[in-house]
C-alpha cells in the first residue's frame, strides 16, 4: 500500500474503505536467521536497515508486548546532533541525516519537523562551552551558529530576559534539529520492515537464551522456543533484564524519565529550548500543548512512571525560564525507563556468546538515534563488523579506559 496526496484523495471519496492494517500479525516460525529482540524504534529500524540496505532475509522481531509500548512511544520527540566528543558527533550526525530522508525512504508520515533546537547559556564559562562544542559539530559536518542575547531574543521574545535568575547571555542553534512524531517513527519502521519480509511478532516475551558451546542457538519465549543463527537484543530499559538471562551482567543502570505536556495553547514555541542553567527542555506539539521534560528519577526503577519531586523540580526550570508557563494546565505526566550507561554513551557490540549482540546505554539519547543506531546494528550482525560512526561504543571499553563521557561527569549514570 503506498501513501500519497491522490491515494488521501481517492480514499476519502470512497468512503475510506481501501485502506489496509501497516503490517501483517504472522505466527512465529521455528527458526530465523537473525531474531531482534525488542519491538521498540532500534529494534524496528534494526530489521528495516537489515533488511532494505544489507539485503538479509529471515529476520523476526518479537515484542513482548505491542509494537512501540515502550521508549519510542514515552519521549519528548526531540532530534538533533548537537554533540561534542568524537565518538558521538559524527554518529548522531549521522542520525540526522538518515532522519532528513526518511519519510521519503519508507513512504510514511513521521512528521519529521526541523523547526531548531536552541540550547541557552548563562555564564561567561558556559558560552565558551558551547562555542567549543559548535566548532565540534561543523568539523563534523553539522551545522551550529552561535547567539548572543540579542539574537535569542529576536527568536524568543517571551523568554524571561529582564528579571532573570540565570541571565540569558546567548546559545547555541542548530537550525537543523527538530522534533519527529515519535508513534509515526515507529509505524513507518515497522510498516517498512514489514514489506521486506520482516515478521513482526507482537506478545511474545523473550524468557530465555539457549546457548551451546558458547554460541547462540536461538531464544525461548512466551510461544516456544524459536531458532536463530544471530540474536541482536535492544530492548532499553529492559537490558539488565534480559541479559542476565545470557549470563551477562552489564554497566548500566534503569532509571525512569518523566515527560510532560499541558494543554493545547496557540503557536508561542518556534522550535526546540533547551535551559542551560538546569535540565529543563521544551518544544510544542502540532496539537498545541507545550511537551517538556528534565532529569531522570535518581532512584532505579522499572516502572513507567516518576514521582513528584522530579515534576517540581522540572516545572521550576520552566518557571526560571518563561514565568509564563505557570499558567498552562498540565494535562498528562508519563514515563520511559532509560538504560543509563556508565559514561552516558551507548552500546553497540557483540557479546562473549557468538551470534549475541548488544544494543542498549541510550541514556537521554535514545530517539534521536533511531536511525543511526539501526543502521550501525544491522551493519553489525550483517557484517560482523562495527559501523564506522558506531566504533567507539565497544562494550569492553569501561575495562579498556575508553570511555565517552560527553558531560564529564565520571562513572555516575544518574549524573548523565
Amino acid at each position: 500500500m503506498h501513501f500519497s496526496g491522490f491515494r488521501v484523495i481517492k480514499e476519502a471519496l470512497t468512503g475510506h474503505k481501501g485502506w489496509k492494517p501497516l503490517w501483517r500479525n504472522p505466527e512465529p516460525q521455528s527458526s530465523y536467521d537473525y531474531i531482534i529482540v525488542g519491538g521498540g524504534g532500534h529494534g524496528l529500524a534494526t530489521a528495516y536497515y537489515l533488511a532494505r540496505t544489507f539485503g538479509q532475509a529471515r529476520i523476526a522481531v518479537l515484542e513482548k508486548g505491542w509494537l512501540g509500548q515502550g521508549n519510542i512511544g514515552r519521549n519528548t520527540t526531540i532530534i538533533r546532533s548537537n554533540y561534542m566528543l568524537p565518538g558521538n558527533e559524527p554518529f548522531y550526525e549521522f542520525s540526522m541525516k538518515l532522519w532528513e530522508g526518511l519519510e521519503q525512504e519508507f513512504n510514511f508520515n513521521a512528521m519529521i519537523s526541523q523547526r531548531g533546537v536552541l540550547n541557552l547559556c548563562h555564564t561567561d564559562a558556559q558560552r565558551d562551552a558551547f562555542r567549543r562544542r559548535g566548532n565540534a559539530m561543523l568539523l563534523a559536518g553539522a551545522d551550529a551558529e552561535l547567539l548572543d542575547a540579542a539574537g535569542v531574543r529576536a527568536m524568543a521574545p517571551f523568554l524571561n530576559f529582564d528579571n532573570a535568575r540565570f541571565p540569558i547571555k546567548g546559545g547555541l542553534l542548530q537550525r537543523r534539529g527538530g522534533t519527529a512524531r515519535h508513534d509515526g517513527v515507529a509505524w513507518g519502521y515497522a510498516r517498512g520492515a514489514d514489506m521486506r519480509g520482516v515478521d513482526l511478532i507482537q506478545n511474545c516475551e523473550v524468557t530465555g537464551f539457549r546457548i551451546e558451546g558458547g554460541r547462540i542457538q536461538g531464544v525461548e519465549t512466551s510461544r516456544g522456543y524459536i531458532g536463530a543463527k544471530k540474536v541482536g537484543v535492544a530492548v532499553a530499559g529492559s537490558t539488565g533484564r534480559v541479559m542476565a538471562m545470557a549470563g551477562m551482567r552489564l554497566p548500566i543502570e534503569s532509571h525512569v524519565l518523566q515527560a510532560f505536556v499541558t494543554e493545547g495553547l496557540k503557536p508561542v514555541i518556534p522550535g526546540v529550548i533547551t535551559f542551560g542553567a538546569g535540565h529543563f527542555y521544551v518544544s510544542q506539539s502540532d496539537k498545541g500543548g507545550l511537551v517538556f521534560g528534565g532529569d531522570i528519577d535518581g532512584y532505579n526503577s522499572y516502572a513507567q512512571r516518576g514521582n513528584l519531586p522530579v515534576i517540581e523540580d522540572v516545572a521550576e526550570g520552566g518557571m526560571a525560564l518563561m514565568p509564563m508557563i505557570g499558567r498552562a494546565r498540565l494535562l498528562r505526566v508519563w514515563g520511559g525507563i532509560m538504560d543509563m550507561s556508565m559514561d552516558g554513551s551507548p552500546i553497540i557490540d557483540h557479546t562473549h556468546v557468538e551470534g549475541l549482540y548488544l544494543n542498549a546505554g541510550w541514556c537521554y539519547g535514545g530517539f534521536k538515534a533511531t536511525p543511526a543506531s539501526g543502521y550501525a546494528f544491522a551493519h553489525l550482525l550483517a557484517r560482523d563488523a562495527p559501523h564506522d560512526t558506531a566504533k567507539g561504543y565497544r562494550l569492553d571499553r569501561f575495562a579498556r579506559g575508553y570511555v565517552i563521557d560527553e558531560k564529564g561527569v565520571g562513572a555516575a549514570p544518574n549524573l548523565h
